[in-house]
């Protein structure tokens, strides 16, 4: 595999920024993730981090080099995310779960699978022009599906903001998944919050990266969109891919994976603290003995990925 990738996340007018972003990838495989940690419930930003961690950690175990079932691996993934956080909560006796929207992207053999809960977004651009973006999980989405609302009023209706499925709610989240998604050299593979995309138009974003590498469109946008929102602005992140780069647009950031050795994997998503048991998996919990050579694994994938990953600003 080779791509092109950049993320890098803006605080804008918050304290404290609940958006997290990261990627992992074997030699066949590429896992992109991002999570927005939800401020109107305790700790968004935990709930947004135990996510990330958990799906990196199933990743590094299934992914031998690619995944084999790779729909079923996301449904599962996010839902022992889900299980870490309401574990979290009781291991901390918290009064609420934390809770935290997500997106996340695998691709393998040239083929992308996306899947999302809450209105975290990924888009899937190509010629500056936008072939397909997940659907918010809110009360506008619904009522614009059911012709009640008309889309211009996205960025004013009272409903807007309105989610009906995050990741750590008390009941368990609904995981949409894409259908498959043949990729093409210097296809476009934004993941981005709504810090983002409530900012800038779709049409926006696309136009952005037609002509422009991933390093340079990426803050370009952030920082258009935190301009634009002023002092009142969210958390504004973004995590995009060029998929194999074009020749016009390639640059020296382009990685290769052939240059991984067989069985490693490289990433940038930070290594579970030691109180936050990794305890998910497909049918059951892993053991204490599982769980300590998981995250040495992941400790040392990070250590080798340091020399050809690109900037990561969280």
């Amino acid at each position: 595999m080779q791509f092109s990738v950049y993320q890098e996340s803006l605080i804008g007018g918050r304290k404290i920024n609940q958006d997290r972003m990261g990627y992992s990838f074997t030699r066949d495989a590429l896992l992109l993730l991002l999570c927005d940690g939800m401020g109107g419930h305790l700790r968004g930003e935990m709930a947004a981090t135990i996510a990330m961690q958990t799906i990196a950690t199933l990743f590094q175990q299934q992914a031998t080099p690619y995944v084999k079932k790779p729909e079923r691996f996301l449904e599962d993934a996010f839902l022992a995310a889900h299980r870490e956080i309401h574990r979290y909560r009781a291991i901390n006796n918290l009064p609420e779960t934390p809770r935290t929207t997500i997106v996340g992207c695998l691709v393998q053999h040239n083929t992308a699978i996306w899947a999302h809960c809450g209105d975290s977004r990924l888009y899937w651009m190509r010629n500056g022009q936008i072939l397909a973006r997940t659907r918010d999980h809110s009360r506008l989405e619904t009522l614009i599906a059911q012709g009640k609302v008309d889309p211009s009023e996205r960025a004013t209706h009272p409903d807007r903001n309105k989610l009906f499925n995050c990741i750590g709610a008390p009941n368990l989240p609904i995981v949409e998944i894409s259908r498959r998604a043949s990729l093409m050299a210097g296809d476009i593979l934004l993941l981005c919050s709504d810090g983002l995309w409530s900012v800038l138009p779709d049409h926006v974003l696309a136009q952005r990266f037609a002509g422009n590498t991933v390093m340079r469109a990426v803050p370009d946008l952030l920082k258009s969109a935190v301009g634009i929102a002023g002092k009142n602005s969210d958390n504004a992140t973004a995590l995009a891919v060029m998929w194999q780069g074009s020749k016009e647009l390639e640059d020296i950031t382009s990685i290769s994976t052939h240059t991984l050795p067989v069985g490693a994997v490289s990433t940038t998503i930070q290594a579970p603290q030691d109180n936050i048991a990794q305890h998910a998996a497909e049918d059951d919990l892993f053991n204490d003995d599982e769980i300590e050579k998981a995250i040495e694994e992941i400790r040392g994938a990070i250590q080798k990925s340091s020399q050809i990953t690109s900037r990561n600003s969280n």
